[in-house]
């Protein structure tokens, strides 16, 4: 394992010039502390998990330090919000600080959020507060171990220093990992600005980088826009399938490698509810649960238009219509599993679509359904579940029409169905009360609850002994909180 001044950078982006970013240093925070810390994250870049607790970890993650090699950098770029185009846009409260490689040779961006103003801060202050922090760094965490791709999160910073939103709150960083920061919105200011030969040159470096493997086919950049589209149906068939809502699915929000990142005002369903929106800023609904697949699709047009130069439109419009089959094939497939099922079977899709209608008008908690299902025979759990639903005389239908399904499906024990389900629904999921809870306490200087969180969600399907309570319904109260943007 290492220490901190044994990360060895290697600042790839960086050196591709003030064109694509600008140098800034990070406003350093006052009296900084460590709230939380991920030893997973930590552990990509073999750093020994002791470091978190000393003095300089939190100096160098809230802009006191700065290693040597760093190079820190905000990045620009443009992008699609809620619809309409922003030509300029970039890392307003952000910092590229560099790119460090570990022992297995992967590059990590080292990301820095809150850290001060840039030339891309617009009207903001370029600070983020403590509560949309431990947000994303929970989330981060959350759904990395969900198996659903994310950005990772190393830890939160939290200080003294006074920050506005809608009061007065504290300051705090949080330190985020991946493998590229680069986003649709990246292709598409040099796009937009007519930079052809700036865009080529992001495109080459997003190639050999993250796509290596595309440079060997006979048209790269299709095969690498190819892969980007099948990235994204993936990814957002898996927020489908585990009921998270991302809320602000900005072309500047999309990763081009097909990871969950810039969490704002997401939540996990607690009742399914198809058309739940959870940004109170989305007035018009735009991303609410159901229009994430079609708004993917959309993204990732906007991403094609802006390829338009190296790739023919033809080309491009059939890449494309891969989005939709590639999206059905993957939540298929995990809603399958969900369900117990290890065989495909023709009228599978009609089977989840009837019993998300029925959760719909029922008020079911969408993540305690499916581990429940999972905890006994079939005939044991469709029973205990019934009193669930509001139509009886359809979920009885359904839970007629499910017994046959699990039958047909293979000669296997309870047993074996009990392990294979509980490995795909997990007991426990970032519902936005637990968050809450944890950043009150956090605010009175109580970080116990966030890490405890933090550890819970780490082992989401395993059952934990003396930690029920973060597997239950929310109350009432938390089914209805409001999340903006700052948060």
């Amino acid at each position: 394992m290492k220490a901190l001044d044994e990360l060895t950078f290697d600042n790839r982006f960086a050196r591709l010039g003030d064109a694509f970013s600008t140098h800034v240093l990070p406003d350093p925070l006052d009296e900084p502390r460590l709230v939380v810390a991920s030893n997973a994250a930590m552990a990509l870049l073999d750093l020994d998990p002791v470091v978190a607790e000393t003095p300089v970890f939190a100096e160098l993650f809230s802009g006191h330090k700065l290693w040597a090699e760093a190079e820190p950098r905000a990045m620009v770029y443009s992008g699609h919000q809620f619809g309409g185009y922003s030509p300029q846009l970039g890392d307003g409260r952000g910092l590229l600080l560099g790119e460090v490689y570990n022992q297995a040779g992967e590059h990590w961006d080292l990301h820095l959020k809150g850290a001060g103003l840039t030339p891309y801060s617009r009207m903001g202050d370029g600070r983020a507060v403590l509560r949309s922090s431990i947000r994303e760094f929970l989330a981060s965490e959350a759904l990395h171990a969900l198996g659903i791709p994310s950005s990772r999160a190393l830890c939160v910073i939290g200080s003294n220093t006074p920050v506005w939103r809608e009061k007065q709150e504290r300051g705090a960083m949080v330190l985020r990992l991946a493998r590229s920061h680069i986003r649709f919105g990246h292709f598409e200011y040099f796009y937009y600005t007519k930079k052809p030969e700036q865009q080529k040159e992001l495109a080459e470096h997003v190639l050999s980088l993250h796509y290596p493997e595309c440079m060997e086919q006979p048209e790269p950049y299709l095969a690498m826009f190819s892969e980007i589209v099948e990235r994204n149906a993936e990814m957002i068939a898996k927020w489908q399938a585990y009921g998270f809502c991302h809320g602000v699915m900005n072309t500047d929000n999309m990763s081009i490698l097909g990871i969950t990142f810039d969490f704002g005002p997401f939540a996990f369903l607690d009742d399914f509810d198809a058309h739940f929106i959870c940004n109170h800023s989305d007035h018009e609904g735009r991303y609410s649960f159901s229009n994430q697949v079609p708004i993917g699709q959309w993204n990732l047009s906007a991403l094609a238009q802006a390829l338009t130069p190296f790739i023919s439109v033809d080309a491009l419009k059939e890449a494309l219509g891969l989005y939709l089959p590639l999206y059905q094939a993957h939540y298929l497939d995990l809603m399958r599993r969900r369900l117990g099922l290890t065989i495909a079977e023709e009228d599978d899709q009609k089977l989840v679509e009837q019993l998300l209608k029925l959760m719909q008008n029922s008020g079911v908690d969408y993540t305690l359904f499916f581990r429940r299902l999972g905890d006994e025979s079939t005939a044991l759990a469709v029973a205990r579940l019934r009193d669930d639903f509001v139509d009886l005389a359809g979920f009885d239908a359904w839970a007629e029409q499910y017994k046959a399904r699990v039958a047909r499906d293979g000669d296997y024990s309870e047993a074996q169905r009990r392990e294979r389900m509980h490995a795909v629904n997990p007991l426990y999921i970032l519902r936005n009360y637990l968050a809450q809870n944890a950043i009150a306490a956090a605010e009175s200087g109580d970080y116990s609850e966030v890490r405890r969180l933090h550890e819970v969600l780490s082992k989401p399907f395993e059952e934990q002994a003396g930690m029920e309570q973060y597997a239950q319904r929310p109350p009432d109260w938390g089914k209805h909180l409001e999340i903006s943007c700052s948060s």
